[in-house]
Formats: C-alpha cells, sequence, structure tokens
C-alpha cells in the first residue's frame, strides 16, 4: 500500500507525536459541530461527520489492532460492518449512500470508541514501537484520516448549503482588498523528466513506481483560474455553448441544470456563494472553486488552452517550495494570490490510472487505490481543506469528471510545441493562409478561419444582437415567404447547406418541406457541424442527413448515394457577401455544375444607412469584436502563433466605393508576432484586414447570378428593403 521509503518516522516517539497530533486535529474539526450537524449525509458520495470520526477509527482497529494485538475486543463488533468503506476483503459493509440513518450508535458512543482505539493503539506502539513495519502502517492510517479531514469539511459544506438558514461553520471574516491579477504563463522546457515518488517520505502506492515521460514543451499559467475569469466565461454564453464541451460533459451539464460553480447564486445584481464561513460575495480574483473537469475542459477550451497533463504539473511544481493556503490555515475557502499550492485542487486533463510498474498491495489494504483507477481524473497541488503534511510534488488526487463538491478548480496550460516543431510541409493550411496574408501589404486574414467551433458559437451570438438585423429579418422573410420557396424544392430532394453553423433558419425549410429526402449540411467547423447533424437528427428522424465537413469554396464530392439526387442549395445569411466578386462568380458557377442542381436559394444584404451598417458590424456588447480576435486565439492555439490578442482592436469601417463593410484588427502599439518560422513586425495602428460584408441591390444581384448561368426566379424583401432572398434557378 505504501512505498518503500526513507525519511520516515524513524521512532516509537515520532510515530506517536505524528498520531496524536493526526488525531487531534480531527477533533478541533468536529468540535463547532452539534450531533445533529454530525449526522448530516445529503448525497452517496458525502458522509456525514459522525462516520468519518468513526471510519478513520475502524481503519486503525482493523488493519493494525486486530491483526497485531492478541485478544483484542472492539467496544462493538458490528462497528467492523458499519464503518468499512469500500474493503470488500475486509467484510461486509453498510450501503453508503444510507451513512445518514445510523443514529446508532450515538456520538458519545463513536467518541468513546475513538478513546478505545487511541489507548490500544498507545499501548501496542510502547510495545512494538522499534517495528518499522508497524510504524509504516500507523504513518498510512495517519495519511488515511488526513484526507479524511478534508473530507469531513467538503462534505459537511455541502450538507449545511441546503439549510435554507444558511449557517456557519466557521465565522465569516472580510476577504483581502485586491485587484486583478493579469494572466500570464511561465515556458516549461520539453524532453525528458522523471515524475513520481522520489522515494524520500511517505507515499500512498499510486504515486509509483517511479518513471520517465517525454513532455513537449509547454506554458503553465501563472496562477489559478479566478472567479472574475469564471464570471467572463458564464457571460460570453460559456454554460450555453455546445461546441465547447465534451459530449458526456454537455448532456451532465443539461441534466443537472448547471450555470455557474456549485454554490453560487445571483443577489442583488452580483454573484454570491455559500461558504464553510456562511454566504458571502464572490471575490473576483480568488481563485473558482467548485467546478467539475467537464466545466474546466469547457473553460480551458473557451480561452483557447486546455488543462495541463499531470506530469506537467509535477515537473513545474517540483522545485516550487510547498508554501500556500491549506487547512491549517483555517481560511477553509480560495484566497487571492496566484499560489501554485493550496487554494483549490487543480484538474488536470490525466485519467487516473496506474503507472508503469504498479502492483498494489496484497490483501484488503491493497484496495486503497487500485481499484479506483478507472473512469477518474487526476487533479494537483491540495487546497485550502487539505493539510498541508500531505502535500508533495507526486501527490494524485482523482475525483470522477461530473463531481463539484471537493474545492475543485483548474489552471490552464498552453501547448508551444508548433513553435519548436514546425509542421511539415510547410506547415498546415492555416498556417500557410496566415503566413500568406500577414506577408501581404496591406495584412490580411482570410475570413473562412473565423469558424473554428468558438468561432460559430460567437456567430451564433451575433445573429441575436439588437443591432444585429440580417439574422432576424431573413428569418422573417423565410417564414412569412416560406410557400414562394418551397415551390422551388421539388419531393425527394436533398437540401445542401453552404456555411451551415446551427443549421437554425434551415429548420423553417425542413419543417416546411417533410418530402425532402436528404438534408446536407457543410461547414469548415467538423466538431460543432457534427453536434449540429446530431441535434437535427434527433429532431429529424425520417431525414437522412450527410454532414460534409470541409470548405464549400473547394471541390465537393457528394456521397455516391446522393450524387444523382435533385438538390437545391441553400446559402443564407448574405454569406456570399464575405466573398470577394470574382470569388462569389467562381460559386455561383461552381453550384450550377452540380448533377441534379434544381435551384440556388440566397440571403443578400442590401446597401442601406451607413450608422446602421457600423453598428450591426461593432455591436455595444463586443461580441462581434469577440469574434474578430477569435481569429488571433486560434492561430495562437492551433498555428502555433502568439498573438497578444487583447493588443489588437476591433474596428468596422465603411468602404463606400466597394459597397462593403471591412473588418479590422488594429495594433494598439508597435510589436512582432510569431507565426512558425515566421516573424512580423506591426507598427501601432496598422491593421490586419480580416473579412468583408458586401451589400447588394437587385440590379448587382442578378448582375452576378448571370455572370454565373443563373436567373433570378423571385426576389423576396422585408417591408423596409433591409434584406432580400433570392431565388435563382438554372439559366
Amino acid at each position: 500500500m505504501i512505498l518503500t521509503t526513507n525519511a520516515r518516522p524513524a521512532t516509537s516517539s515520532e510515530v506517536t507525536s505524528l498520531f496524536s497530533s493526526v488525531r487531534a486535529q480531527t477533533d478541533t474539526l468536529a468540535a463547532p459541530l452539534s450531533a445533529e450537524d454530525m449526522m448530516l449525509q445529503s448525497m452517496e458520495d458525502a458522509s456525514p461527520a459522525k462516520w468519518h470520526l468513526a471510519h478513520t477509527t475502524w481503519f486503525f482497529e482493523e488493519f493494525i489492532l486486530k491483526p497485531r494485538v492478541s485478544g483484542y475486543r472492539s467496544p462493538d463488533d458490528r462497528f467492523a460492518v458499519l464503518f468499512n468503506s469500500y474493503y470488500v476483503q475486509a467484510g461486509p459493509r453498510h450501503a453508503r449512500d444510507k451513512r445518514g440513518l445510523i443514529s446508532r450508535p450515538g456520538l458519545d458512543d463513536v467518541l468513546a470508541y475513538r478513546t478505545h482505539v487511541e489507548d490500544a493503539l498507545a499501548d501496542l506502539i510502547e510495545r512494538d514501537g522499534d517495528d518499522a513495519n508497524l510504524r509504516d502502517l500507523i504513518e498510512l492510517g495517519c495519511h488515511h484520516e488526513m484526507q479524511h479531514q478534508e473530507l469531513l469539511l467538503t462534505d459537511l459544506l455541502h450538507g449545511l448549503s441546503y439549510n435554507p438558514l444558511l449557517p456557519v461553520y466557521r465565522e465569516p471574516s472580510p476577504m483581502p482588498v485586491t485587484s486583478e491579477q493579469p494572466l500570464s504563463f511561465t515556458r516549461h522546457p520539453g524532453g525528458l523528466h522523471h515524475v513520481g515518488h522520489d522515494g524520500f517520505g511517505f507515499a500512498f502506492d499510486c504515486e509509483g513506481p517511479r518513471h520517465r515521460v517525454f513532455l513537449e514543451p509547454f506554458d503553465l499559467a501563472d496562477r489559478p483560474v479566478t472567479n472574475r475569469d469564471w464570471i467572463a466565461f458564464m457571460e460570453d454564453g460559456g454554460y450555453q455553448t455546445t461546441a465547447l464541451w465534451l459530449m458526456e460533459g454537455w448532456a451532465v451539464c443539461q441534466r443537472e441544470g448547471w450555470d455557474a460553480p456549485l454554490y453560487w447564486w445571483r443577489q442583488d445584481g452580483a454573484w454570491w456563494s455559500f461558504t464553510l464561513r456562511g454566504a458571502q460575495p464572490v471575490n473576483l480574483d480568488a481563485p473558482v472553486v467548485h467546478v467539475s473537469y467537464y466545466e474546466a475542459d469547457a473553460f480551458a477550451r473557451w480561452a483557447g488552452a486546455r488543462l495541463p497533463t499531470e506530469a506537467e504539473w509535477e515537473v513545474a511544481s517540483s522545485n516550487a517550495p510547498i508554501t500556500g493556503n491549506f487547512m491549517e490555515s483555517a481560511t477553509y475557502r480560495p484566497l487571492p494570490g496566484g499560489r501554485l499550492w493550496g487554494d483549490v485542487w487543480e484538474w488536470t486533463q490525466s485519467p487516473f490510472t496506474p503507472y508503469p510498474g504498479f502492483r498494489a498491495s496484497e490483501g484488503a489494504i491493497g484496495e486503497y487505490n487500485g481499484k479506483f483507477m478507472v473512469n477518474q481524473m487526476v487533479l494537483r497541488g491540495g487546497s485550502c481543506a487539505t493539510p498541508k503534511l500531505q502535500m508533495r510534488p507526486s501527490y494524485r488526487t482523482f475525483f470522477y469528471p461530473h463531481q463539484r463538491w471537493q474545492m475543485l478548480g483548474l489552471r490552464l496550460a498552453r501547448d508551444v510545441a508548433a513553435n519548436h516543431h514546425p509542421a511539415p510541409a510547410g506547415g498546415s493550411e492555416l498556417e500557410r493562409s496566415a503566413i500568406a496574408g500577414l506577408a501581404a501589404k496591406p495584412k490580411r486574414l482570410e475570413s473562412k478561419w473565423f469558424y473554428d467551433a468558438a468561432g460559430s458559437e460567437l456567430f451564433e451570438q451575433i445573429t441575436e444582437l439588437p443591432e444585429y438585423y440580417p439574422t432576424r429579418t431573413e428569418t422573417a422573410i423565410l417564414q412569412e415567404r416560406l410557400p414562394e420557396l418551397t415551390a422551388h424544392l421539388p419531393d425527394g430532394a436533398a437540401l445542401v447547406e453552404l456555411g451551415s453553423g446551427a443549421s437554425v433558419k434551415t429548420r423553417i425549410l425542413l419543417d416546411g418541406v417533410p418530402q425532402l429526402a436528404a438534408y446536407i449540411p457543410m461547414d469548415i467547423s467538423a466538431d460543432f457541424l457534427a453536434e449540429t447533424a446530431a441535434q437535427l437528427q434527433g429532431d429529424y428522424p425520417d431525414l437522412a442527413i450527410h454532414p460534409l465537413a470541409g470548405d464549400f469554396m473547394g471541390e465537393i464530392a457528394f456521397p455516391p448515394a446522393l450524387s444523382d439526387l435533385k438538390k437545391v442549395a441553400f446559402f443564407p445569411g448574405s454569406t456570399i457577401g464575405n466573398l470577394e466578386q470574382p470569388a462569389a462568380s467562381a460559386l455561383l458557377a461552381q453550384v450550377r455544375n452540380w448533377p441534379g442542381i434544381q435551384a440556388f436559394i440566397l440571403g443578400f444584404d442590401l446597401v442601406k444607412d451607413t450608422d446602421r451598417l457600423i453598428r450591426a458590424y461593432d455591436d455595444s456588447q463586443g461580441i462581434t469584436a469577440a469574434f474578430n480576435r477569435n481569429i488571433l486565439t486560434r492561430l495562437n492555439a492551433a498555428a502555433g502563433a502568439d498573438f497578444d490578442v487583447e493588443s489588437f482592436a476591433h474596428e468596422a469601417r465603411w468602404n463606400a466605393a466597394a459597397r462593403r463593410i471591412e473588418m479590422h484588427l488594429v495594433s494598439q502599439r508597435a510589436q512582432t508576432v510569431k507565426l512558425g518560422t515566421q516573424t512580423f513586425s506591426f507598427a501601432q495602428g496598422e491593421s490586419i484586414h480580416t473579412e468583408n460584408s458586401h451589400k447588394y441591390t437587385e440590379e448587382s444581384i442578378r448582375e452576378i447570378a448571370g455572370n454565373a448561368d443563373w436567373t433570378v426566379a423571385n426576389v423576396l424583401t422585408d417591408p423596409n428593403r433591409d434584406f432580400a432572398v433570392c431565388v435563382l434557378v438554372p439559366a
């Protein structure tokens, strides 16, 4: 169960001191609790404080006293069933979810049980204290009890949170006044590293054997994610943005109705949380706590980063002094300050699995860790409820990815391998495109790279903004003029949507034309496309849905089963306006040559008042700005760039001569940016041209259609003539 180590308690007096101090600490934690408090069990994962007092006592009795003390008698043999946790080889156990129903034995009996075992163990140490194996087992029991000290606190917090009186465990105290600490990263070199316990001091068996790992260079954030960061994630729709979440995580989020960390609520326009010191306003600069792995992973994706691996965390912490906000500080809540150790356990992306060469100990005591090495994720660093004595770089704790009641937070990491190992054959298509664009004069980036999962979600948010009229106007046209559109959708046809996104408007056509044979959504964001297609398939079970991931400007190869179907193309949102006129004409010509093409339904934004156009692309909430900057975030994450994203300002401009809105990212200072093996300089005020949105007149629509061998069969507009939905048919 425990590793063979050095620097362990060497004498009977040292092990007696350790045992006494740990038992006294447990008593101190329990002292403020009433007998009623000690019976609380709010869920299966949590246990009553009284049970923790008894179980930690049972551990010493079961694994030390009973095997080693001839004639030892427990105060009650039934305690072996009531207070066993999960040690199958130790015998039968009381149901875990019914521990709160053990009203008998009473609290006095449990306290007497603790005294009985402590006295018997003291006698054993006095007699056999020179036995190194005995000292090892007592030390293990002490560290086991330290783990239950942490559980006692967090289980109690969960139980008290259900009391509408919001009782306190410790009296409130003011949080320190702090200021925002900017997020920065420290780069750590790659290469071969040793991880796992080094053989000095206590360790659990799962911390070894020590072994080698090869790491790519990585960046690790200099502070945990804060409540301020988390509120930004929430306000940006983090809990509503499907593309940010793992599939199982999204299902749990929806089932449980998560929209904030555990214990949070809104009060008088501010966020509050329940703590062991009662209800308190959320401290913006303290580490966020009580978030699941699923939430942490979604946040990291939203932030353009990731969670570290446990090997990265261990390597980064190996030379850092273990100082921080632990249980001994008695704050019982995370504090601002950006420490590496303490405050919150930090999720890693590593599953809890055995290290190479791991072997569990024989017998029941070997069940301590080994049998839990599946379906759980590792956390590192300790928390404000963790005894400091337990902390070491190799210490691993683990929880299921949906769990939140522990002091669980996160720290971000980033890949930097792309900067050290450029992609073969000139890099990825994204990198090559960006390098070419940034080398041009003026600098530019292709707008198609906006649409990764985060960009697609941001665009869906843009469509709901009050300033952004195109979406609601086009939707109204589709709804109100649906019969005129469906007349061009023959029975048994396939509807092919270019740049499908969330396929919201498409549902209007799908509902109005049940005789369609297939729907083929196309989008450059494969993950977002797959999620949307799965949702649609659930809503339209009788419709064949065939998503195609890729750039619709490229050559499209329809699956053989769809090649011969009649097809109607759908391109809403005036997305064609993002293309330069030659490219728009080329797209129209390409679709005109599809086998079986019957019609092309397109949305065109019409020329109108300049101020309305500018407001539509520079909204007051800054969503369009976030969408524009996301292309830089994507280049950092996927192409190894090092853009300082916040140093580029979003700007929307009206180019009257070209009849288009232009989006730019304007450098706020002189700076250099690395991308792959290239370096690009920016003068203050220099911009990157990221997107155009051309506006049309009916005359220009007919002209561009005719040049690609289409005829305009119908032009449907709103009463204000802000927008047009046009039906093109082959000439």
